[in-house]
């Protein structure tokens, strides 16, 4: 994986965000980069966007991403900024993606198109697109970011490798510490499978009406099915594509897997005290937001947990769904 942050700086007096800004950055930016891409290349993506032509201006956030495993995070804060102020965001390159070639070949121009542009299709009253610097971008290593654009100037010399977002990173929390973890906030909404999900409707039904105002007891997830999603998630990284959580347990050593065993089976006896889950707003993918309670979460189970928060988690995870705090 590598992991990005991106600094753009307002250069219009006033700009506002869409509801959720990963939706608008992930339709603009896709849409630049196909037309930029040869045809064979681009045809891919064109693919991946078409949805967007069909749900139009409709409400209801298409379940699409591009056709790489990508995730567009944006920090939480306000939609609307004055001149100077600057809009942070993650991008996290997943899989064979992981390339910072390939960032900087076709993914940071798109940006730099992005932050001119005067095309009629983007270039709106209000709109972000046309009306920013690329002011910084930093990639993770460890816990600390490491700067290659300042002040707009890129460092062609460094290189971001797929490995160093984990170096140096300790999950683990010393025994002998007298704190507690009892809760997790989602600061992104999430959609987590539950024993009882319906199957899943035909794409050309896709489309939700509504979405329930009331969270289903079943629908609550407890700490083993966000281990599970974990699990899913990590298809990702296998070589090749449609794996199954099966092959991930099987690509584990012995002891990386009765280790994460013992995680799920304490995670199974530990139950969601209360919370006060709720749906998200209607400009935003996913189905529930807020945070849950639990009597205390176990030592062991803390490292898969927040790798978990670092790598998204369920559904819509391109918009940067499914992420959440511990504490």
């Amino acid at each position: 994986m590598l992991r990005y942050l991106i600094v753009w700086r307002v250069n219009a007096p006033l700009v506002w965000l869409a509801g959720c800004p990963a939706v608008e950055f992930s339709r603009t930016l896709g849409t630049m980069i196909a037309d930029r891409l040869p045809t064979a290349e681009a045809r891919p993506w064109r693919k991946a966007l078409a949805p967007w032509e069909e749900t139009g201006k409709s409400v209801t956030i298409p379940e699409i991403a591009w056709p790489i495993e990508a995730v567009l995070f944006t920090y939480p804060g306000k939609l609307a900024y004055g001149q100077g102020e600057p809009i942070l965001w993650e991008l996290k390159l997943l899989g064979q993606y992981a390339d910072h070639g390939f960032f900087l070949e076709v993914i940071l121009p798109a940006m730099e198109q992005a932050a001119t542009t005067r095309d009629p299709r983007w270039w709106r009253p209000r709109q972000i697109w046309g009306r920013f610097d690329i002011e910084s971008v930093y990639a993770a290593r460890g816990n600390q970011w490491e700067p290659f654009v300042r002040a707009g100037q890129l460092d062609l010399s460094y290189r971001a490798t797929p490995h160093q977002w984990a170096e140096g990173l300790i999950f683990d929390v010393p025994r002998e510490t007298n704190r507690v973890f009892d809760h997790l906030t989602w600061i992104t909404p999430f959609d987590l499978p539950s024993p009882e999900t319906a199957p899943a409707a035909p794409a050309r039904q896709a489309r939700r009406p509504h979405r329930p105002r009331r969270i289903q007891a079943h629908q609550v997830p407890s700490l083993n099915t966000i281990l599970e999603a974990l699990i899913a998630r990590l298809t990702v990284f296998l070589p090749g594509r449609h794996h199954t959580p099966d092959q991930v347990w099987n690509s584990l050593d012995e002891e990386e897997r009765a280790s994460l065993q013992e995680a799920l089976a304490q995670a199974s006896r530990i139950p969601v005290h209360h919370h006060n889950l709720q749906c998200p707003s209607r400009h935003w993918p996913g189905q529930w937001i807020g945070a849950q309670h639990f009597p205390s979460i176990p030592f062991p189970l803390i490292p898969y947990l927040e790798l978990a928060s670092i790598l998204h988690v369920g559904k819509q995870t391109h918009f940067g769904c499914g992420t959440f705090v511990i504490a």
